[in-house]
């Protein structure tokens, strides 16, 4: 004999399905109605079905459908439209801003640029600063905070464009320039810098813990560009851009990087009338231009190609900011063949407006270069029969202090693990190629003695 208050669920369905209305219930609309009702038709924790109970509770839903007020088909459209919009919103919306990490740390580098390389950069400025970083820095500082024009060459190797790279992302964070340019001796170079760049906003956790105003947006993207156009913050588009040749940064209320736009293009492409609209409908334009090395080998050793550089710098670069506006500009290059495009501006005869700076790996060489020829063949010696320097490391030991008279070189932390001074480390340069060390690591090329 059946018990109808604790039926097994095979049970309710036949027995329903016994009146003259024949098939009204099936497996899965039963499953459904327990999964509504839980425990108000069970007498067991949800094993069987009290027949009684659930024919109570199905006839307080029919009342409960009935008492409704009925619904249009337009207004049950309306809804559901209302309900995919507040789904579709709350998953643009990035939610609330983590707190700054270091509060104190992100103020103190606000106006200072050498501060801020070493809080938040400290795997790329890991050396002790040389005099001619110092020196540098101080004057990439000025451009920025203060406008003005600055170029630079220093030693191949020496963090020239990575000190440029950081000054365009200090300027951006806080809000010294509002549109940067970076610009390289081809498009793709500019790229290069912009990507790199990006890298840094997307996992430099140093960064990422003082301005979430900037790093989170971008975290929130994933990388996938597409979801810049819905992404919103409160509610309110971030106007985030996000691809490979120009970003805008996030538009968060109280953020002094808020809409913050940077732009590359190759020294010899399209550079002329740049601009941008912002939310607010001010259009801005750049004012810190960053020429990143503007010649190759190919153009060094061109007096036409040299030329048209030099006017595009003069004409188009300079003339960003719009009439009557100055831009500010840095400029790290390389002097590669005497006259070249870097060597002109540098020039301060010529160009004083540009501040040029001139730095060498040595700027005096030893007294005693006897003893440095000696050298010279032990370590090609060493190289051919050990593969290393270590001989020759272990003569220049021995004899330091007569080899290292009178030399004065610029960075005294600059050196391999399998040499002992920045000197040695200069003389191998120069053993290995004098041409290259003169233009690369001097700046100061010999006279008609290039490799084209």
């Amino acid at each position: 004999m059946l018990n109808p208050t604790e039926l097994k669920p095979i049970e309710i369905v036949r027995i329903v399905n016994t009146t003259p209305l024949m098939a009204v219930l099936n497996d899965r609309q039963l499953r459904r109605h327990r999964d509504r009702a839980g425990f108000r038709i069970s007498e067991d924790g949800g094993s069987t079905v009290n027949l009684f109970k659930y024919e109570a509770w199905l006839r307080a839903e029919l009342m409960a459908r009935q008492s409704e007020v009925p619904v249009t088909y337009e207004d049950k459209k309306n809804a559901a439209r209302n309900r995919n919009l507040a789904m579709a919103m709350a998953g643009r919306d990035i939610g609330e801003l983590p707190d700054v990490v270091d509060p104190e740390r992100k103020k103190k580098c606000e106006r200072d640029f050498r501060l801020f390389c070493k809080e938040y950069f400290p795997e790329l400025f890991a050396l002790e600063w040389s005099p001619d970083h110092l020196k540098v820095i101080k004057k990439v500082e000025q451009a920025v905070l203060h406008g003005g024009l600055f170029a630079m060459a220093l030693p191949r190797g020496s963090g020239k464009s990575t000190i440029t790279e950081v000054a365009a992302i200090w300027a951006m964070l806080y809000g010294h320039r509002e549109f940067v340019v970076l610009i390289g001796a081809t498009e793709s170079a500019a790229l290069e810098l912009l990507d790199s760049l990006m890298t840094e906003l997307e996992v430099n956790e140093r960064l990422a813990q003082d301005f979430p105003e900037v790093c989170f947006p971008i975290q929130q993207l994933d990388g996938i560009a597409n979801r810049c156009a819905g992404q919103l913050y409160h509610g309110e588009r971030t106007r985030i851009t996000w691809t490979s040749n120009e970003i805008v940064l996030p538009t968060i209320k109280g953020s002094k990087a808020s809409g913050v736009v940077v732009r590359v293009a190759g020294i010899t492409g399209r550079i002329r009338g740049m601009k941008y609209k912002r939310p607010d409908g001010r259009s801005v334009r750049p004012s810190l231009v960053v020429i990143d090395d503007p010649q190759t080998s190919e153009s060094a050793g061109s007096l036409e190609q040299t030329r048209k550089r030099i006017r595009v710098l003069a004409g188009d670069i300079l003339g960003l900011a719009g009439p009557g506006q100055k831009i500010s500009g840095i400029m790290p290059c390389t002097i590669i063949r005497p006259g070249d495009m870097a060597d002109i501006i540098l020039n301060r005869q010529t160009h004083p407006d540009w501040n040029g700076e001139r730095t060498k790996m040595v700027y005096e060489f030893p007294k005693n270069m006897k003893l440095w020829e000696q050298y010279a063949d032990i370590r090609a010696e060493s190289l051919r029969t050990e593969g290393n320097i270590q001989q020759a490391t272990d003569f220049y030991a021995k004899h330091r202090a007569e080899m290292d008279e009178g030399a004065k070189v610029s960075w005294e932390a600059r050196f391999n693990p399998d040499e002992i001074s920045a000197l040695q480390h200069a003389m191998n340069l120069k053993l290995q190629d004098e041409i290259a060390f003169a233009s690369e690591y001097q700046n100061d090329p010999l006279p008609g003695r290039h490799r084209w």
